[in-house]
């Protein structure tokens, strides 16, 4: 494959949809697998967001649409950001492109230049860093603890910018590990960065309708750092509509405008059905919503069954996620030990012997930055999860 691109060469296959593919694999020969790798919501989207998507085909909105997005989208995007996170982004700050990934591919591409450093917390959603290179960007990674709950400093995150340092990524509620920054946590952040003019910070909230502790912080509430957030979000997670391919970024003008013209050349605009959908969604009130209060609450209860189950296996430590769907446990205790024709030197071959002799489809910590971990997706019955973690913790118990 020499003819093949640099780039693609070099671009690792997500690690997250290749379990998900081997998981599928297994299943389709007729092994009985549970999935706890995939971060997808297993609620069905709202009928008032898909009655309005069935209109909108009787309506014949079934052109190109402007490459941004329709206005009346971005419209309902920018009183969305007014009304749950106190945002002033216009209509022509926002761009509406295919999922919350190409909104953050085009921030990447539209900012990093080669050899430009962008500052990754680890662990870190598995796209940050292959999308970086695309841009051939260099990837600088902040290892964060549990014992922090994974958060990132103020001052790590000072320390570690330089004069190539060009955008921070980060997320809250976070993938992979659940948890959310407070208030005054993103005030100390913005409190540093308002002394670095030039760097930009890239703040992905596609999980903020699932948060456990409250309402909901944006970075870019802080006004002296207005202009260098980009904030990054959709409709895949928070209601659950992960197959309408939907997400949008509020941004600096500039910024808006160049994620335009790239997108322009790449996709145009994403589809006209779904984004007739996300206007209904943008409308729902998370306050208000039966439908995201109803799967919240489902996920905070699966969160406190997972949290309550992990504690009982031994070598297991987790702490308790405030937010998305995931536990992001240490297994390190386990690494160095044998069972049968397997030797577990690190994440990827203890989540490969537990899809083989658990049939439970897991996440290496290795994919988000962090090799002593693995990610638990608990978006699935509380049945499945029971069982799951039953199959897990006998297969552990025979590794000697």
């Amino acid at each position: 494959m020499e003819y093949l691109a640099n780039r693609v060469l070099k671009m690792s296959e997500s690690e997250t949809l290749a379990m998900t593919r081997i998981a599928r694999e297994l299943k389709a020969q007729g092994k009985d697998i549970i999935s706890l790798s995939i971060g997808e919501p297993d609620f069905n989207t709202p009928e008032e967001v898909k009655n309005y998507a069935k209109q909108a085909i009787d309506d014949n909105w079934t052109h190109y649409p402007p490459v941004p997005g329709y206005p009346e989208l971005r419209e309902a995007i920018s009183k969305k950001f007014k009304r749950d996170n106190n945002l002033n982004y216009s209509p022509e700050q926002i761009i509406v492109s295919t999922g919350a990934k190409q909104s953050i591919y085009q921030v990447v591409m539209s900012l990093v230049n080669p050899d430009d450093e962008v500052i990754i917390p680890a662990p870190y959603w598995v796209s940050y860093k292959e999308i970086v290179k695309v841009a051939e960007g260099k990837c600088v990674f902040i290892k964060t603890t549990l014992e922090n709950d994974f958060k990132v400093t103020p001052a790590q995150l000072e320390a570690a910018i330089t004069n190539k340092t060009k955008l921070i990524m980060f997320s809250s509620p976070s993938n992979p590990t659940g948890m959310l920054y407070s208030k005054d946590e993103l005030k100390g952040i913005a409190d540093m960065l308002s002394r670095h003019k030039n760097v930009f910070v890239m703040a992905d909230e596609i999980y903020e309708h699932i948060n456990f502790q409250g309402k909901h912080e944006s970075l870019a509430q802080f006004d002296k750092i207005k202009e260098q957030v980009i904030t990054i979000n959709g409709v895949a997670k928070g209601f659950a509509m992960t197959g309408w391919r939907l997400g949008y970024i509020g941004a600096p003008l500039a910024i808006a405008k160049a994620c335009d013209k790239l997108q322009g050349q790449v996709t145009s605009a994403t589809c006209s059905i779904a984004q007739r959908a996300a206007i209904k969604a943008m409308e729902m009130n998370p306050k208000t919503s039966k439908d995201i209060i109803s799967m919240r609450n489902k996920f905070k209860e699966r969160r406190d069954m997972m949290f309550h189950l992990l504690q009982e296996i031994p070598g297991v430590k987790t702490r308790l996620p405030q937010g998305a769907f995931y536990f992001f446990p240490e297994v390190n205790s386990y690494f160095g030990k044998k069972y049968d024709k397997y030797t577990i030197n690190d994440s990827n071959d203890l989540t490969m012997y537990l899809l083989y002799e658990a049939n439970v489809a897991l996440v290496p910590g290795a994919a988000f930055g962090d090799d002593n971990c693995i990610r638990f997706s608990y978006a699935t019955s509380n049945e499945l999860l029971v069982e799951a973690i039953k199959r897990i913790k006998n297969a552990l118990s025979k590794l000697q």
